[in-house]
C-alpha cells in the first residue's frame, strides 16, 4: 500500500467546527481530561457525541505500596465514569490492559481500529507517540496504537473479518505534541475540564498536587491548569486553549 501523496499536495486543512462524533483514546483514566477535556466538553455541550476509550486499567496509579491494584482499578473506573458525565461524554469504553505493562502489538492496533470503526468519529484524539522524552511506556504505546489503528480503521483491507465497515475520520488531533499546529479555544469550558479532572481523586497525590484536599492545594491546581491553557493558547492568540498536532487521515 502506498500513501496518496497527490491528495495532500498544497492542501490546507479546513477549520474544525463542532463534529457530530468524536473519539478520544487515552492510556489511563484522566489522560483524556488533561489532553483534550476542554475541547470535548465544549463540543459535547454543542451536541457532539463523545466516546472516551481508556486503554489500561489504571491499576498502578498510586505511590502507596500498600494499595491493592484491583481495588484501585475499580475505583478509577468509577472516577472515569464520573469525569465522563461531567464532560458530557456519551460513553466510556475500557480495554483493561494492565497499567504500566502495555506493549505495542498488532492486537492493540486491531482493538483500537475496531473501536474507531464502531464509534465512527469525525475527529479522533490521542497521545502524540513521537513526543520527545515521553517516559511513560503506556502513553507511547497508546499513541502509536491510535495512529496505526486509525490507518487500519480507514482502509477496508485491514481486518476484513470485523463485522463493521471501515471508517475514515476527518482529522486526528494529538495532544502533548512538541510542534503543535492546531489550537482549540476552551475559554468557555475550562471550568468543566478542571471539574472533570477533580473527579479523579485517587490521582490527587500523583498528578494534581493534592488538589483533592481542597483549600490552597485545590486553588493551586486550578491556577496551574489555567496557566497551562494560557501558555498553550498564547501562540494562537487565544486566552485559554488546548494545543494539538493535526493529522489528515
Amino acid at each position: 500500500m502506498t500513501s496518496n501523496l497527490y491528495r495532500d499536495l498544497g492542501a490546507t486543512p479546513a477549520p474544525l467546527g463542532v463534529p457530530a462524533r468524536a473519539l478520544a483514546v487515552g492510556a489511563h483514566p484522566d489522560d483524556i481530561e488533561f489532553g483534550c477535556g476542554g475541547t470535548l466538553a465544549g463540543w459535547a455541550a454543542a451536541g457532539c457525541d463523545v466516546t472516551m476509550l481508556i486503554v489500561t486499567d489504571g491499576s498502578k496509579g498510586s505511590w502507596d505500596a500498600a494499595t491493592d491494584p484491583t481495588e484501585l482499578a475499580q475505583r478509577r473506573a468509577g472516577e472515569q465514569e464520573a469525569a465522563a458525565a461531567t464532560l458530557g461524554a456519551t460513553r466510556v469504553v475500557r480495554l483493561d490492559y494492565v497499567d504500566g505493562e502495555l506493549e505495542y502489538s498488532m492486537e492493540l492496533r486491531r482493538r483500537i481500529a475496531e473501536q474507531i470503526r464502531l464509534a465512527r468519529p469525525d475527529v479522533l484524539f490521542s497521545h502524540d507517540p513521537w513526543q520527545r522524552y515521553q517516559m511513560h511506556p503506556d502513553h507511547r504505546a497508546t499513541g502509536l496504537g491510535a495512529v496505526d489503528g486509525m490507518v487500519a480503521a480507514r482502509d477496508p483491507l485491514f481486518f476484513p473479518e470485523m463485522a463493521v465497515a471501515a471508517h475514515r475520520p476527518t482529522a486526528m488531533l494529538l495532544w502533548s505534541a512538541d510542534t503543535p499546529d492546531h489550537w482549540q479555544d476552551i475559554a468557555a469550558s475550562i471550568d468543566t475540564k478542571i471539574a472533570a479532572l477533580l473527579c479523579h481523586s485517587s490521582q490527587g497525590e500523583t498528578t494534581m498536587g493534592n488538589a483533592h484536599d481542597g483549600g490552597a492545594a485545590r486553588d493551586a491546581f486550578d491556577k496551574r491548569i489555567r496557566e497551562w491553557a494560557a501558555r498553550s493558547g498564547a501562540t494562537a492568540g487565544i486566552e485559554f486553549a488546548e494545543a494539538f498536532k493535526r493529522l489528515k487521515p
